[in-house]
């Protein structure tokens, strides 16, 4: 099971870690991914990261302003958030890459139940 949390209330212009902890399998070994879903629209790729660490892969909309990162010691899955913007309000899912793209959702076979972040103007 993948487990996510951090999420909460924020100003535009602050920050946020979300935590995604995994238990019963471990991750170490997988492609490690974030999405997010805002109300109405389909889940969309936030980042990625590779089980070695030394590949990260971001979206546009977040790169110079997010880092996705990880502790294998502790299975746990990171997302460090800063200079958050309103548009950066969602559900934030963790997920375990299957294979092919990973900027695809489907291409991930295991999720966390989501936390959600939300941004204030």
């Amino acid at each position: 099971q993948l487990q996510a949390s951090g999420g909460g209330l924020v100003q535009a212009g602050g920050s946020l870690r979300l935590s995604c902890a995994a238990s019963g399998r471990t991750f170490s070994n997988y492609i490690m991914g974030w999405f997010r879903q805002a109300p109405g629209k389909e889940r969309e790729f936030v980042a990625a990261l590779t089980w070695t660490g030394s590949d990260t892969y971001y979206a546009d909309s977040v790169k110079g302003r997010f880092t996705i990162s990880k502790d294998n010691a502790k299975n746990t899955l990171y997302l460090q958030m800063n200079s958050l913007k309103p548009e950066d309000t969602a559900v934030y899912y963790c997920a375990r890459h299957a294979g092919a793209n990973i900027y695809y959702s489907s291409s991930y076979n295991y999720w966390g139940q989501g936390t959600l972040v939300t941004v204030s103007s």
